[in-house]
C-alpha cells in the first residue's frame, strides 16, 4: 500500500503528519540495519562452524597420526622423531578450536596427570572470600574445608653472593692476632663457589649450552661473567675431577660383561684452520649385573682398534659390540664377542619399511618372540632368567637359524635381503650366545642410548677445541652420565663433590663417586 496517500485522507495535522512519516522512516532504516546485521552475523557464524570444521578435521588427523595403529600411520620410529612436533601441534589446534567456539566447548577430557613430587618444596597461596558474612543473608559463613590445586612454577637462574666473614681475635699477652681458616676451595681465590661451578659445568656438559650462551645469561641477570672466566673455571674443574672418572673407569672393568660402542666428533684443527674427525669411545656396564651402572667416555683422535684394545688392557670378559673391525683383535686374547640382536633387526625392519617383504615381516616376528622373552624375565633374577632363556629362547633361535639358513638359498646375490641374511649368519655364533646364561645382554641399546646426549651435543658445541678439552670432556661426562644412570640428581652430587674435593682423602674416593651405593 501507499503510506502517503492513505496518510493523506486522514487529514491529520501537518506536525502529525511529519512525525508518524519520520516515524517510519526511522523504522524502516532500523528494519534495514538489523537485515544486515543478522546478514553480516550469519556470514560469521558460518565462517566460523567452517573454521571450526576444519580445525576438529585437523585435530582428528593429527590424533590419528599421533596415536594410530592403523596402515596409514607412520612406523614407530617416525612417530619418536616427530612426537614432539606432534604434541606441540595438537597443543596449539586444541586451544583454536576452544577459542573458536567457547560457548560450545564442554570440560576438558584429561586423562589425569600424576602428582607433582614430594620433594619439591611448597609455596602456599591462600585465597580467602572477601567478606566472612553471607552475601545473601548476611550470617557468618563457617569453613567447612579446602580445595588444593598445585602448579609447577620454576625460578630461572637466580645469581646471589655467599659471604664469608671470619672473625679477628687478638691475644694481648702475646701480641698476636688469630682467625679460622680460610675453607678450602677447588679453585683457591675465586669468586666461584662451589654451587656456580657446578651450575656451569652441568650447563656446558649436560645441558650442552657453550660458554658464550652461559655468558649471555648471567648478563641477562646483570652478572657480567667474561667468558674466559667460565674457561677457566671448566677447565680447573675437570683436573679436579680426573681421578673421580679414572676410579669410574677402574670399577668398570671389575665387570665380567660390557657394552662398548664409539661415535665421531669433530676436533679443531687450529694449525690448518678446519676440523678433522676424532672418536668417543663409550663404554657401559651391563644392567643385568647386580652392581651400579656405570658408563666411561674416552675420547681419542682416530677409530683405529688400538684405542679399545689399550683401554680394556688386561681385561677379560663378555663384551656387546656392533660388526665394527676395530674390536676383533681383543677376541683372539680372552675376550668372548656378543653381537647385538637389534642391529641384525634393524637390516630386516630398513628392508621392510621401504617395501613389504614376507620374509623380512618373518624375520622380525621371530625376533619379536626373543624380545618377549626378555620382557618377561625382565625383574627375574640371573639363574631364572637363564632357565627360562635356555626353556624357550634356545629353541627359537636354533629354528631362526635353520631358517634363515633355507632363507638364503632362495634370495638373489647383492639383494638387500641377502646382505641382511648374511649379516646375521656370519654373526650368529655371537649373536645367540646371550641364551647361554642369565646375564649377559641381548642388544647394545645400553650403551647406544649412552651415546645418543653426546649426538645432540654435537649440534652445540660442534667441535672439540683440542685433544685435551675431548679428554677433560670425556671425563666430565662420564660422571655425570653415570649420576643419572644411578637416579641421582648431576648438580646436587656435583656441588657437593667440589665442596668435598679439596680435603677428601684419597683412599676414600670411591665413596665421591656418584653410584647408588654411595647414596
Amino acid at each position: 500500500m501507499d503510506f502517503d496517500t492513505e496518510l493523506a485522507g486522514f487529514n491529520p495535522t501537518q506536525d502529525l503528519a511529519n512525525w508518524v512519516s519520520a516515524t517510519f522512516s526511522h523504522l524502516q532504516d532500523q528494519a534495514h540495519q538489523t537485515r544486515q546485521t543478522l546478514a553480516a552475523r550469519d556470514t560469521e557464524l558460518l565462517a566460523a562452524q567452517l573454521k571450526i570444521q576444519a580445525l576438529t578435521l585437523e585435530l582428528a588427523h593429527h590424533r590419528r597420526i599421533r596415536f594410530g595403529h592403523k596402515n596409514e600411520a607412520f612406523s614407530p620410529e617416525q612417530r619418536d622423531l616427530f612426537q614432539e612436533t606432534w604434541n606441540v601441534d595438537l597443543g596449539a589446534i586444541e586451544a583454536e578450536v576452544e577459542q573458536a567456539a567457547p560457548a560450545v566447548r564442554g570440560p576438558r577430557q584429561s586423562a589425569g596427570r600424576q602428582p607433582l613430587p614430594d620433594h619439591l618444596p611448597r609455596i602456599e597461596h591462600r585465597h580467602e572470600p572477601e567478606s566472612c558474612t553471607c552475601g545473601q543473608c548476611g550470617n557468618p559463613l563457617v569453613k567447612i574445608g579446602e580445595d588444593i590445586s598445585e602448579q609447577l612454577d620454576v625460578e630461572p637462574a637466580r645469581f646471589f653472593v655467599q659471604r664469608h666473614i671470619r672473625g679477628q681475635y687478638a691475644c694481648r699477652a702475646c701480641e698476636t692476632v688469630s682467625a679460622a681458616p680460610i675453607p678450602a676451595a677447588v679453585i683457591d681465590g675465586s669468586l666461584a663457589a662451589p654451587g656456580l661451578l657446578a651450575w656451569v659445568v652441568t650447563q656446558k656438559y649436560l645441558d650442552h649450552l657453550p660458554l658464550y650462551r652461559i655468558e649471555q645469561i648471567s648478563q641477562r641477570q646483570g652478572v657480567g661473567i667474561a667468558r674466559s672466566t667460565l674457561a677457566e673455571w671448566v677447565g680447573r674443574v675437570g683436573v679436579a675431577l680426573q681421578p673421580l672418572a679414572d676410579r669410574l673407569a677402574v670399577l668398570l672393568k671389575q665387570n665380567p660383561v660390557l657394552h662398548a660402542d664409539e661415535t665421531p666428533v669433530a676436533q679443531l684443527d687450529p694449525g690448518q684452520g678446519k676440523t678433522h674427525r676424532a672418536y668417543l669411545w663409550t663404554y657401559r656396564s651391563n644392567d643385568l649385573d647386580t652392581g651400579p651402572p656405570i658408563v666411561v667416555f674416552d675420547y681419542q683422535t682416530s677409530r683405529s682398534g688400538r684405542h679399545v684394545q689399550g683401554f680394556l688392557r688386561g681385561w677379560q670378559g663378555h663384551l656387546m659390540v656392533d660388526d665394527y673391525a676395530g674390536y676383533k683383535a681383543l677376541f683372539q686374547g680372552g675376550v668372548t664377542e656378543l653381537a647385538c640382536l637389534a642391529h641384525a633387526r634393524r637390516k630386516f625392519f630398513e628392508i621392510n619399511a621401504a617395501n613389504p617383504h614376507p620374509l623380512a615381516q618373518a624375520a622380525l616376528s621371530r625376533i619379536a618372540e626373543l624380545y618377549a622373552i626378555e620382557q618377561q624375565a625382565r625383574e627375574w633374577d640371573t639363574p631364572a632368567r637363564g632357565a627360562l632363556r635356555q626353556r624357550e629362547a634356545t629353541p627359537k633361535l636354533a629354528a631362526m637359524h635353520d631358517w634363515m639358513i633355507a632363507c638364503r638359498l632362495t634370495v638373489a646375490d647383492n639383494s638387500g635381503m641377502a646382505r641382511a641374511l648374511d649379516y646375521s649368519l656370519k654373526r650368529w655364533p655371537a649373536i645367540q650366545r646371550y641364551a647361554e646364561d642369565g646375564v649377559r645382554p641381548i642388544d647394545n641399546n645400553p650403551v647406544e642410548n649412552a651415546i645418543r646426549p653426546i649426538a645432540l651435543g654435537r649440534k652445540n658445541w660442534l667441535f672439540a677445541g683440542s685433544e685435551r678439552a675431548g679428554n677433560r670432556a670425556a671425563a666430565i661426562q662420564s660422571l655425570l652420565a653415570t649420576a643419572k644412570l644411578n637416579g641421582i640428581e648431576p648438580y646436587a652430587w656435583l656441588k657437593q663433590t667440589i665442596e668435598k674435593l679439596p680435603v677428601w682423602p684419597n683412599s676414600r674416593i670411591d665413596e665421591l663417586l656418584p653410584l647408588r651405593a654411595n647414596v
